[in-house]
Parts: structure tokens; sequence; C-alpha cells
């Protein structure tokens, strides 16, 4: 197949949507289909533009297979609000003339991944005016998590705004979203069951497995050996409700067998430098080269997976699969019935949000017990196993995309 993605985020940026997109491309073309992807140039989680990518503005390269096109954007140094609209915004508006320009080649499937849902129109177009089946791929519900973090307010503009959203949403041909919850939401945006598609986030379960010797970080970090890590890494946003982390290691201070680790890069990294410069317990990393991120995880005696209540089944965090793989327990910050709840229960503890002490005591009581966190990490890579393998999640995307693209042409004159 010919295959057209439309990611504003993509490799070589190490997390979230654009690591995701960058391997998704990079399997696509080695199982012999023909990728092209429209991109602006490597910029996240640290908010500034690659100074690789700052001239020219548009170019085109090829990146393991991968024919790339990437147009430029602008990247405010303190995103929010209205910054983070006229940011996407400015990579909708310059990508739009190389989305066109693809109509040419008569691509099959024209893949729009959201954020940024204001890229949707031209990726819907482009697969019309090409023939092409128009998919669009949710990663988060931006414009819902925007309106309950205060992001974007007014109840006219938050009622224009989802009648756009889901009127935009109906257009499309095939409409995929991470976890099962997200894919019901979609019900409630109008979207037909039919016409939807569970495109769960996956992990290398070969790169990133159960250490059977001690992380390499212990002795970079000059830890001894009874002192285990309570570790986070990821993208530090505020959707990630990190302020929790702090006020946890600070409850647990008095402990010298215990310490906090921070590992990443993003809007939040000031509030986190200022709160490590207090809490001796506390230490930041800067995020780490991609190919060391399984010693990274198994220096983990428990992962922290902090979240936000405004998040909550409108993003399913994209750092839980390496966390499952590890083979560590993982103790998260989300009420009971959400998604990521019923998933970490299974192989580790749930506190609600925003409650330090209870976080402070499931890790004291996770830590206190390896047998039972040693069983914990056991299920988590079994789940990881199961679900979550790279292989089994794009071989069903390429199942469904072959299928749609087969019925397309049977009623094609």
């Amino acid at each position: 197949m010919k295959i057209l993605i439309c990611s504003a985020n993509f490799a070589p940026e190490p997390v979230g949507i654009g690591k995701y997109s960058g391997e998704m491309a990079e399997w696509l073309a080695a199982q012999g289909h023909q990728v092209r992807v429209v991109a602006a140039p490597p910029y996240y989680p640290a908010w500034k533009l690659d100074p690789a990518y700052r001239w020219p503005p548009y170019r085109r390269e090829n990146w393991r297979g991968v024919d790339v096109w990437r147009a430029p954007l602008w990247v405010p140094a303190r995103p929010g609000g209205a910054k983070r609209v006229l940011h996407l915004l400015t990579f909708a508006a310059s990508s739009l003339p190389l989305m066109l320009r693809q109509v040419l080649w008569r691509p099959d499937v024209v893949l729009t991944v959201a954020p940024a849902l204001v890229c949707a129109p031209a990726g819907w177009l482009s697969a019309r005016l090409s023939g092409a089946v128009a998919w669009l791929h949710v990663q988060d519900f931006e414009l819902d998590v925007a309106l309950q973090m205060g992001l974007l307010k007014g109840e006219r503009l938050a009622s224009v705004a989802r009648r756009m959203e889901s009127w935009l949403l109906r257009r499309f041909d095939v409409v995929s979203t991470i976890s099962t919850r997200m894919q019901q939401h979609l019900a409630s945006k109008r979207v037909p069951a039919a016409r939807t598609f569970l495109f769960a986030n996956w992990v290398d379960v070969k790169a990133i497995r159960p250490l059977t010797a001690p992380s390499s970080y212990r002795a970079e970090l000059g830890l001894g050996d009874g002192v285990q890590v309570v570790l986070f890494s990821g993208t530090l946003s505020a959707k990630q409700g990190l302020s929790i982390v702090p006020e946890a290691a600070r409850l647990m201070a008095a402990r010298s067998d215990v310490l906090f680790v921070v590992c990443g890069n993003g809007a939040m990294q000031a509030d986190m430098e200022a709160a490590a410069r207090e809490l001796p317990n506390l230490r930041l990393l800067p995020l780490q080269p991609l190919e060391r991120l399984g010693d990274l995880l198994g220096l983990a005696a428990v992962h922290l997976l902090p979240q936000s209540v405004e998040a909550e089944d409108l993003v399913l965090p994209s750092k839980l699969t390496g966390m499952l793989a590890s083979g560590r327990p993982v103790v998260a910050t989300c009420r009971p019935g959400t998604e990521l709840a019923e998933v970490v229960s299974q192989c580790g503890r749930v506190v609600p949000p925003g409650d330090a002490r209870a976080l402070a005591g499931a890790l004291s009581d996770l830590l206190a017990a390896p047998e039972e966190a040693k069983a914990l990490g056991a299920l988590a890579r079994s789940y990881a196993e199961k679900h979550l393998t790279l292989d089994a999640v794009l071989g069903s995307l390429v199942n469904r995309m072959t299928a749609r693209v087969a019925r397309r042409e049977e009623v094609m004159p």
C-alpha cells in the first residue's frame, strides 16, 4: 500500500507522539509499504526547535526507508492556551501545500495523527482528492483536555468547538484511538461505532525487558545497595499531575533508603528543578538516549505514574507501555473506574489524584514487600507481552487498512 501520514510530531523526537509515529512509519516501510510522512521539525519535549532544522524551513529527507517532508512551525518558549493553539495552526497552514502535493502520488490511505486536530481538514481533503481512505488517529482528545484544564474558556466557545470537532470526526472513514475508553468516548461525539478502531500504543518487548543485573544508572547516581528508586520518566507537562511527586518525596524525606528520580524535559521542568533544590531525596535527570531506555526503566523499584483528573480517559499515558514491559510494579494516581486504573490495578497500586499521603503510603507498602512487588512486576510484563507488542498492534492496523482499501476499490467505478 501507499500510506501517507500527517503527524506534526515525528522522529527523531524520542518520546510521545513523535516516537510512536516514527516507529509506525519505520515498521510499515520495513513491511514493504510505501510510506510518506508530512511532519514538523523536531522540537518536543524541550519545546525548542532542533538547531539542525532551523534552515531551510521546508525540506525532504529519507529516514529509515521513510520519505519525510518537513514543514515549519512556530514553537513558543512557554506553551499554554492561545499560544499552543497558534503553534498548531502554524503547522496546519505550512503543511497544507505539502499535503495537497501528495495527491499526485495517489496514496491508498491518508492517516492524520491528532494532536494536531487542526491538521485533520488537510488530511481529509488530501484523501478525498486522491481517492484514498481518510483515517484519523486520535492520540488524545486535545479539545476536551484543553477545556477541562481551563486552557480554553467560555461556554459558547466550548459549544462551538465541540460541534465543529464532532462534525470533523464524522467526515473520516476510520477514526482510531489508543484505549477502549477513548474509543467509547468517540460515540459521545457521534462517530459511528463501525468506523472506530482500537489502535493501542505499543512497546518493543525485546528492547525493554526485566533486567537481570543492576541498572548502570545506579553507579552513575552513586546509589548504595540498599537504596530503592521511585521513578518517573516522561514529559514534564501539567496534564501529568506532576506536582504530587515532590509532595510525596517531602513526606518520605526521612527515609534515606528511598530516592525519587524524575527523568525528562518539558514545561514543568523549572518547577521540578526548584523542588529538587529543596529535597535531597529528589533527583532530576534530563531526557535519556532511547537506546538506554530499558536500562533506565530497570532502575525503578517502583514506577510512578501521576495523572491529573482533567485528563483521565481523554489520554492514556504512552509511558505506561514501557513501565509494564520493564517488569516493575506501577503506582498511578487516578480515580477508580478509569482505564488507567483498570490496567494498573492488575500490576500495582491506584491512589486518588492529588493525594500525596495516599501516594507515599502506597509506595512505602510496595517497597516494604519485595516479593509482592516482584509478583506485580511479573504481571506487568505479562500484560505487555499479551497486549502491547509492536508486531501485534501494527499488524492489526495493516489488516484494517487492507480491508478498508479493498472496500474502497470495490465501490470505485
